[in-house]
């Protein structure tokens, strides 16, 4: 068996697990900080119903974020060591700040939330909620650090055969993490939307009788929805113009583009020849590619096949070539999915200043289903920017088929990836059972767990 192959299986699934979660941690800690912040100015208590309800479903799906992200860092040291031992000295940095400095920080304050409700003061509990907000998006900062470090490496010399870190202010300053970070940030808010407005959707087709609650979760959750989409957007364009510029590989492959053309055209729909690098059928929009790449209609894009040859001549023989199909396809649906949640999002929002949250029904019976969207989003996101590095781990620096352990046989990643994959599905059934007991109970009743002294 081969042991590269399934630690990177392995090391995917258990990725692609963990990544259900985090999106929405990031975007529900924040929209739940809003509510509280809210009910604390106003008084209102449509409001603390709305903060205890939702909170208690970010709090399950907090914890089942944390549990899966453990087994990550320990990939590093087992099945990956020839990675860690290569790039420790500086992926070893933002990883134990991410741990030190904003997991401790977000986990005491939830700590403090969960527990404070009738022992703290009205504002600093407040306050609580809002540093678990912090705390949660600058752990998803540190990790992207010190994922930009894999993507664009700067920072560093090597030396005795490992990367070593001569510049920690670059890493930090790394353009990649700057693209990035946002990207993720937005797409939390957006996948915290969606999460919300298909929950409000469903409750309102079993004819919900709180409509206070559902009326104001479902303005919050359409205007986090929309901008949150939106920007993924904006923010997803400035990053494929970087792509195109520090990872040209990653853009062709996205676009099956073999041959570099002047000005590109953009594939909306493509058969290719993977064996001979060549379409068999594709309908493309001529230029199309070249003003997303560079804003104008006259630049030219790399092609697979040209980049073949220039990665053969800078880093020696070998295929460059990442998994064109896999990319591809990823690719569309990850734009496929934004585009719809765009759409959805606007028109749930026309809905709300239109006062007709209940109505019309199809966009009811939509919603439910629309909270998929941004989690095949994520999925896809990330699969296409792992994947399309490859042959690289640390992308021009280190190849994925020498970062793996020489010390571990196939058959015990094998034992280790069919496990972890049971246990991970085994924790995703529970999340989703307690995500749904808890989304169809009443909000009072939720609200009423805890009744703070100060209320």
């Amino acid at each position: 068996m081969d042991s590269l192959l399934i630690a990177r299986w392995q090391f995917a699934i258990t990725t692609v697990y963990h990544f259900f979660f985090v999106p929405l941690t990031l975007g529900l800690s924040i929209l739940v900080a809003i509510m509280q912040t809210i009910w604390v100015r106003t008084g209102n208590e449509t409001y603390r119903r709305m903060t205890r309800f939702w909170g208690k479903l970010f709090l399950i799906n907090f914890a089942m974020g944390v549990v899966t992200g453990i087994v990550q860092e320990f990939q590093f040291g087992m099945n990956w060591s020839e990675y860690s031992r290569f790039v420790g000295d500086i992926f070893g940095a933002p990883l134990a700040i991410e741990a030190l400095l904003a997991f401790f920080m977000e986990s005491t304050f939830l700590g403090m939330w969960l527990f404070g409700w009738d022992r703290l003061p009205k504002r600093v509990h407040l306050a609580t909620i809002w540093l678990v907000a912090l705390g949660s998006n600058l752990s998803a900062l540190w990790i992207l650090i010190a994922n930009s470090f894999m993507q664009e490496p700067m920072g560093y010399v090597l030396r005795n055969g490992r990367a070593e870190m001569v510049d920690f202010a670059a890493l930090i300053a790394n353009p990649h993490v700057w693209v990035q970070w946002p990207h993720v940030f937005f797409s939390g808010l957006t996948t915290a939307g969606f999460f919300m407005l298909g929950i409000v959707a469903w409750r309102l087709l079993r004819k919900e009788t709180d409509m206070a609650f559902a009326r104001q979760s479902f303005q919050v959750a359409a205007v986090a929805a929309l901008v949150g989409s939106v920007m993924v957007g904006l923010v997803g364009h400035s990053q494929a113009q970087h792509m195109v510029q520090v990872q040209p590989m990653k853009m062709a492959a996205a676009e099956a583009l073999w041959n570099t053309e002047q000005p590109a055209s953009m594939s909306l729909f493509t058969i290719g020849d993977m064996k001979n690098r060549r379409d068999v059928f594709a309908i493309r929009v001529p230029a199309l590619l070249s003003i997303l790449s560079c804003n104008n209609t006259s630049c030219a894009v790399q092609g697979i096949n040209e980049l073949q040859a220039a990665y053969e001549k800078k880093y020696g023989p070998g295929d460059y070539m990442p998994f064109v199909v896999l990319i591809y396809w990823s690719f569309r649906a990850m734009v496929g999915a934004g585009l719809l949640m765009v759409l959805l999002a606007a028109w749930a929002l026309v809905r709300v200043a239109r006062d007709r949250i209940a109505g019309p029904s199809w966009l009811l019976r939509i919603l439910p289903f629309a909270l998929f969207l941004p989690y095949i989003a994520n999925t896809t996101g990330w699969i296409m920017t792992e994947l399309g590095r490859q042959p690289w781990i640390v992308f021009g620096v280190l190849k994925t088929e020498d970062a793996v352990s020489p010390t571990v046989s196939g058959g015990m990643v094998l034992a280790s990836a069919v496990l972890f994959t049971l246990l991970y599905g085994v924790l995703m059934a529970a999340d989703v059972y307690l995500l749904a007991k808890y989304a169809k109970a009443a909000p009072a009743d939720v609200a009423a767990d805890v009744v703070p002294a100060w209320a």
